[in-house]
């Protein structure tokens, strides 16, 4: 609806008139006071407005309408035959008004100016709404999001709760099994060595089955919520080669390691990507080839496998290579799949988490890894990780 305010009956009508005869619904006003009072209870997507009259002016008129939330939006159309100077244009423009039309005018020419302000005011109005709607959505949905997260808060504890439980109450039995068949082997099968092979078959199976049990229970416990801190991955990585040193020793392994970056880390879950690593390189070593490691690390600049070194870099890159048996590059994302086995248990041992806890790990600290390997070459494994945890990576 388009509200007509003037205080001439004459102009109201041939103004209603020009506008019927195109369809368009109006309204009308014949003082300031009474368009004001008329636009606080009904909605109007237009007005054109007279300058000059008795009482509140078209200039008061239009200040008043601006001031106003509601309807500080809606399009004014000054309309005068008296005040044609620029001085009050320019008033009327200040005052709120989007255009100022002085008579004589051209009906043609003024009917162009309602259709299109009329249009906008109904776009900006319907975007409006659509912003109001998206942006309750988004708060409805930022709530969900908000209680899903708690939800799931929960439910991890009580998943590394179930976990833990779970764990223990499936060692306990595990240990009874082992030592027992121990006991029978050592008292009962001394002199049976058929049997006595079977039941080394027994044990060993008992001992894949803790330590898959454990290897699942060291994974639940990284979903909980990180606590970094300040590491030096120098020290982290020499605890763990001297947790490994008697594999290490049995294995004649070369290591050549040089200065790596501190950074923001959870240290245990550090050391235990490099036990993971580490042990891979062992394990998975050519036979009568004495494994040879090399760890290496730098700052860069970017998230990047291959970007320049940068000495002040944001990202810390740690590339461990081995002289092993390698894989082909085709099965690298199998590589990092739990339970995902290159080799039979018969070749090697392991359950096929070590790589998915590596994996979890990197994730945990917002970095990245991958590998490069060639069959019978050796494999690289490459880690980027950030120097520190910001809040909006963390």
């Amino acid at each position: 609806m388009i509200l007509l305010v003037d205080d001439k009956q004459e102009n109201l009508y041939s103004l209603q008139m020009l506008l019927r005869l195109h369809l368009y619904e109006t309204d009308t006003a014949i003082s300031g006071e009474e368009a004001l009072r008329k636009i606080l209870k009904k909605e109007y997507e237009l007005i054109i407005l007279d300058v000059q009259m008795p009482g509140m002016d078209g200039y008061e008129v239009a200040e008043a309408i601006s001031g106003y939330s509601r309807t500080r939006d809606i399009p004014i159309i000054f309309l005068s035959a008296v005040n044609i100077d620029k001085r009050f244009i320019t008033k009327g423009y200040a005052s709120g008004g989007v255009d100022y039309v002085t008579k004589p005018f051209d009906p043609d020419i003024l009917l162009l100016k309602v259709k299109t302000f009329s249009r906008l005011y109904r776009q900006t109005r319907e975007l409006n709404e659509m912003k109001a709607t998206l942006e309750q959505k988004v708060e409805e949905r930022t709530s969900e999001l908000l209680e899903a997260n708690k939800a799931l808060e929960i439910s991890n504890g009580d998943l590394q709760q179930y976990a833990f439980i779970a764990s223990h109450d499936l060692q306990e039995p595990l240990r009874k099994i082992i030592t027992f068949i121990r006991l029978i082997n050592e008292r009962f099968l001394a002199g049976t060595p058929e049997a006595a092979v079977y039941m080394d078959k027994v044990v060993a199976a008992s001992e894949r089955m803790r330590r898959l049990i454990n290897d699942v229970l060291d994974y639940t416990r990284l979903s909980g919520t990180p606590q970094f801190r300040a590491c030096d991955l120098n020290q982290l990585l020499q605890e763990t080669l001297a947790d490994l040193e008697l594999s290490i020793r049995e294995k004649a392994a070369v290591f050549e390691t040089s200065r790596l970056p501190s950074i923001e880390a959870i240290p245990d879950q550090i050391r235990q990507l490099f036990q993971n690593l580490v042990s891979n390189a062992l394990k998975f070593s050519q036979k009568g080839i004495a494994p040879k490691v090399r760890i290496q690390g730098e700052r860069i600049a970017d998230r990047s496998f291959t970007g320049p070194a940068a000495a002040d870099g944001d990202y810390c890159r740690i590339r461990i290579t081995d002289n092993g048996i390698g894989f082909n590059e085709m099965y690298l994302a199998k590589i990092f799949t739990m339970f995902q086995r290159l080799h039979s248990r018969d070749e090697y041992e392991g359950n096929g988490i070590g790589l998915t806890i590596v994996k979890k790990i990197i994730q945990q600290h917002n970095g990245l890894i991958t590998a490069e390997s060639t069959e019978g070459a050796g494999t690289s494994f490459i880690i980027i990780l950030p120097v520190k945890q910001t809040p909006e990576i963390a």
